[in-house]
């Protein structure tokens, strides 16, 4: 997502989405300090629409304040950091490639909120003490610039073994595994591929390939990417780049005129499924308004409101799927998985030896 998530998030246009709700920090460190206000804290990625958030508002008695805490690794770690004094009530974004770092300290405190029980069982996580609630899942995948590889008659790679042949050279831009959702979802995805020491031997060769790494999620797509709007106008010179698989409809909505093709694709069997969590953050200022907003999550408007908002996939049973999605960016029919636990295990390490791989 940020699985998302938006990531959050998650294309291109998400950056053009704003105005929602407030955004800004509290004199308090505990929201705005008012009863009547419920303070959600998330990555960049966030977005929804006005009138959705209006319904909840007047249906709840409580107005919506945003904040928005950089890319969803960095959201992460400084809701860790402020746990005793959070920002807010709500934390959205911690996805499954984190969520056994913030549950291990400490962030969340229990709340089934009304709807689990719609949410697909692939997707639901911590069931004996409900300190989560799923809201979106994404695939991270790698994106190409369709325009590049028909202008240098190259088919453009469908695997992570392609990604490491000479004709791909110099193409591929990542995110940094250590601060990046995406980057880190991508790492993951190499390590299910590869096993615990394959993984590192793939990156040598894709280190010698000339993968470039850059900090965020925003930086690779909407700078580097040469097939992105974005990247376009930035002069991004890789065709290739960790995003997302429901990267392809953003650029399709909001390309004026709208193409009937979008302009990049996904390829497929590289791609790691990610799901973003949500939950009632300890110690926060407004617990009640907060299992009000958690609730919202999970309502279907919600929820069909949501995948052209931030651009990832609903988790309730029943949710509306966009035709855009389902033409031009659906879900990976065999994404790599990991155990959430594994990860737990061998993530921190994983990042570390993935530092001192790539970056050094």
């Amino acid at each position: 997502m940020s699985i998302t998530k938006k990531a959050g998030v998650m294309a291109v246009a998400l950056g053009m989405v704003g105005g929602l709700a407030a955004c800004g920090s509290s004199s308090d460190g505990q929201g705005s300090g008012d009863a009547k206000t419920v303070t959600l804290v998330s990555h960049n990625s966030w977005a929804a629409s006005k009138d959705v958030i209006a319904a909840f508002e007047k249906k709840s008695g409580y107005k919506v304040r945003v904040l928005e805490d950089g890319d969803a690794g960095q959201a992460v770690n400084k809701a860790i950091l402020t746990k005793d004094n959070p920002q807010g009530d709500v934390f959205f974004g911690v996805d499954n490639t984190l969520l056994s770092r913030a549950l291990d300290n400490g962030l969340f405190q229990p709340y089934e909120a009304k709807g689990s029980d719609l949410v697909l069982p692939e997707y639901r996580a911590d069931q004996d003490k409900h300190r989560v609630t799923p809201v979106t899942t994404g695939d991270v995948c790698v994106n190409y610039d369709k325009a590049y590889f028909s202008k240098h008659k190259l088919t453009p790679p469908d695997s992570f073994d392609d990604l490491v042949k000479p004709e791909y050279k110099d193409l591929l831009v990542t995110e940094n595994a250590g601060s990046s959702s995406p980057g880190l979802g991508f790492l993951l995805g190499t390590a299910a591929e590869y096993g615990d020491q394959g993984w590192q031997d793939y990156w040598k060769k894709l280190k010698a390939n000339g993968v470039k790494v850059v900090d965020s999620w925003e930086q690779a797509y909407n700078e580097e990417f040469s097939g992105s709007a974005g990247g376009k106008k930035a002069k991004g010179d890789r065709p290739l780049v960790v995003s997302y698989a429901s990267s392809p409809p953003a650029e399709v909505i909001y390309a004026d005129p709208q193409p009937t093709t979008a302009p990049t694709g996904v390829a497929t069997g590289t791609c790691f499924r990610q799901v973003e969590y949500a939950g009632l953050l300890s110690n926060a200022g407004n617990p009640e308004g907060g299992k009000a907003l958690l609730d919202f999550l999970l309502s279907k408007q919600f929820q069909d409101d949501m995948p052209l908002n931030m651009f990832v996939y609903p988790v309730r049973e029943g949710a509306e799927i966009p035709e855009v999605f389902r033409k031009f960016g659906p879900q990976a029919e065999d994404p790599r998985t990991m155990d959430p636990a594994k990860i737990a295990d061998n993530r921190d390490q994983w990042v570390k030896s993935w530092t001192s791989l790539v970056l050094k």
